[in-house]
């Protein structure tokens, strides 16, 4: 609709009579509200008005376009009140996106957070690409590493998540366990397959790990953790998700270096509003319990 301006501005003009009225509602010149009008009528082929000395009077075809004005401005403000009403409440579509590996952890708070928001429908989206929140893609997006740096994007710290490394009973019992990292040349590990992961612990691996020691590869982190479970090598887990599988050995304790920071990130335009507002400040709770297991 590339004329609305103007035919909001004859809209106005009609129901208030007179140009100068139109100007001041409208907040611009006298002469604006003229150009529109005359650009209207010559865009579509009629005169809408009646000019005369106290002011504009609608033509029968000037009625037949200001009625249908009308109901699209009041359309307009229905749909402005609806909006306003999505920002200020906590329902709707939610849609949340994490990197994968992450899913143990924020599944049960973000069903938590559904079942407390009957009125909420939330997405769960995990892939190893990065979702676009200028693009609308997502509400809400935890990512790992280093700080994120795009300028439209509110950034908070979220969690530390603490990474040992382990080995199941089978693979100690066929291979026996290293004493020291000096002994993990003669071992086998279970890695990422992109050699250029940005995980700390797969960093460090790369750095202490002879390549053709890691004999196992995955690009999912599940299946990197069902590996080091049956015993295809030794791996990094996530603590708390390693206390998850019976009987499974730690090689070596959590360090700092191993840490995996977690960054909650929303678009500056979603950030206040109450949804994302509510999530937030529920997945902060959630994360509480998660750095000292």
């Amino acid at each position: 609709m590339e004329n609305w301006d103007e035919i909001r501005t004859a809209w106005q003009v009609a129901r208030l009579g007179t140009v100068s009225g139109a100007a001041e509602v409208l907040g611009v010149h006298h002469a604006t509200v003229i150009r529109h009008i005359d650009a209207l009528e010559k865009r579509l082929g009629t005169r809408l008005f009646q000019r005369h000395a106290r002011g504009y009077t609608p033509t029968e075809a000037g009625r037949d376009l200001f009625q249908v004005a009308q109901t699209t401005a009041e359309q307009f403000g229905q749909l402005s009140g609806r909006l306003r009403g999505q920002g200020e409440s906590v329902a709707g579509e939610l849609v949340v996106t994490a990197v994968t590996g992450l899913a143990p952890l924020l599944t049960p708070a973000l069903i938590d957070f559904q079942q407390a928001h009957p009125g909420l429908r939330v997405r769960f989206l995990t892939d190893i690409r990065v979702f676009r929140l200028e693009y609308g893609e997502a509400h809400v997006a935890i990512r790992a590493g280093a700080a994120p740096e795009e300028p439209d994007n509110v950034v908070q710290p979220f969690a530390r998540l603490r990474n040992a490394l382990y080995a199941a009973p089978s693979y100690a019992e066929a291979h026996g366990l290293p004493d020291d990292p000096g002994d993990y040349a003669g071992h086998h590990f279970v890695g990422p397959d992109d050699p250029a992961s940005r995980a700390p612990y797969h960093r460090w691996l790369a750095a202490h790990v002879p390549t053709e020691s890691i004999t196992w590869r995955s690009s999912e982190p599940a299946a990197q953790a069902e590996a080091v479970r049956c015993g295809a090598g030794l791996g990094f887990l996530e603590v708390r998700a390693a206390a998850q599988i019976p009987g499974l050995i730690e090689v070596a304790p959590p360090r700092p270096e191993w840490n995996t920071s977690l960054w909650l990130v929303t678009h500056v335009d979603l950030h206040r509003t109450a949804k994302v507002q509510a999530c937030l400040a529920h997945l902060k709770e959630a994360a509480k319990d998660w750095e000292g297991r």
